[in-house]
This record gives C-alpha cells, sequence and structure tokens, in this order.
C-alpha cells in the first residue's frame, strides 16, 4: 500500500460479521486488523503470549480476566489495551468497530507506564517538549518495536531507511510523510506503511503526535 489510509476505512464493519484480515507485515509478531459488525462478539480465549490492542474506529468493548472475575473496558480509537498471557479475552460491539491486533510471538518489555489490563490513550504518553521530539518506546523486543512520539512545531525525522516493515499511527495533529521521493499529508486518524529499506522521513505541520510499530526482523 502506497499513501496514507484508515485501517478503519479499509476494514469497515460488515453487519452480523466479524472480519480478520492479515496485515502483510513481513516478521515473526503478527498484526491482525479485526473489523466487529454492530451486535458481534468474539468469545474470551487465552494466549500463551501478551497481545496489544489498538483501537481504529467505534468502541471494542472487552472482557479480560479469569471466569467469575472479569473486568470489561471499553477501547476507542487511538487507545490501547494490552491483554496478559493466559488470562480469558473476549470482544463485542454494539455499534461496529475496528481495531489492530499485535502478537510479539516472544517476550517483550512493556513500559512502566503502561500497566496490562488498562486501557490508556497513546498520544497521552508523550508531552511535547519546545523543539524537540518525544520519543517513548511503550514496547520493545526481538520481533518488534512500539513507539509513541511527539513532535514540536518544526521538527522532524532526516531521511533514512527502516530496518523492517512499519505502520505509522497518527494520534494527533497532521504531518507530512515523505517516502522514496514523495510526500504525504497524514493527520490524526490515518496510518501510513513503510517497506522494509524504504527511505522515509517526518516533519510536524504544527504539532504533532505518532505511533510507530516496526517489525524486527530475525
Amino acid at each position: 500500500m502506497n499513501g496514507t489510509f484508515s485501517v478503519a476505512g479499509e476494514h469497515p464493519p460488515r453487519t452480523g460479521m466479524t472480519i480478520s484480515t492479515v496485515s502483510g507485515l513481513r516478521g515473526p509478531a503478527e498484526v491482525t486488523f479485526f473489523s466487529l459488525g454492530a451486535g458481534t462478539d468474539i468469545s474470551a480465549e487465552a494466549y500463551p503470549v501478551p497481545r496489544l490492542y489498538v483501537g481504529a474506529g467505534g468502541r471494542t468493548d472487552f472482557s479480560l480476566g479469569n471466569k467469575g472475575n472479569m473486568a470489561h473496558m471499553a477501547v476507542c480509537e487511538g487507545e490501547l489495551l494490552t491483554a496478559p498471557a493466559d488470562v480469558l479475552c473476549g470482544m463485542a460491539s454494539e455499534g461496529g468497530s475496528v481495531y489492530t491486533e499485535i502478537v510479539p510471538g516472544k517476550e517483550f518489555t512493556m513500559n512502566q507506564a503502561v500497566k496490562p489490563g488498562e486501557v490508556l490513550k497513546l498520544a497521552d504518553l508523550v508531552p511535547y517538549e519546545d523543539g524537540s521530539i518525544v520519543n517513548l518506546d511503550v514496547a520493545s523486543g526481538e520481533t518488534m518495536k512500539f513507539v509513541v512520539m511527539a513532535f514540536d512545531e518544526g521538527t522532524g525525522l532526516a531521511p533514512h531507511s527502516a530496518p523492517g516493515d512499519a505502520l505509522v499511527f497518527a494520534l494527533e495533529g497532521k504531518g507530512v510523510i515523505g517516502y522514496e521521493g514523495k510526500e504525504y499529508p497524514i493527520r490524526a486518524g490515518e496510518n501510513f506503511r513503510f517497506a522494509k529499506g524504504g527511505m522515509h522521513s517526518v516533519k510536524a505541520d504544527g504539532r504533532f503526535k505518532m505511533a510507530l510499530l516496526l517489525m524486527l526482523e530475525q
């Protein structure tokens, strides 16, 4: 995919259906786009590794915990939920929703600001600093890195190549992605995909926040 796009726009909910689509990002970690039609659900299941869920559109109601002790929480656009390993996790949506599921596949480290089982707004994890770019690793390991960045007005990243496939989540404000000699405006709620080795740059159009999921091939 070349240019900005929206995970929610590319994978709209279908009435009465739940749909999962493999992202195509190459690497040991697994990234899947899910859309839940209005009134649909996915039964609670437990998995041997933790999973990250990033809201893309609508409201997804998660049930998380063990039998008889389930917590309920909602994940909306730009929000993150981490489901611990070996804990039941189910999803449902009353009005239809879209989210991205990230399965690292191997052990990884979570930032202490991110608590498993709690919903947080990704843009709130990093502040703006005058004349600076603020970078916070949300999760990192052998297979992937998930980072949140805040760009003050006038700041940006010089052209460089990606060591693996990557997916940008624009969280707040506007920016411009340079990719393979072309420029692509991007705003909150939109996404951009880089291929491994693709030359790219980022500059803020005003103040801008984004998350970056980087696949690390082994």
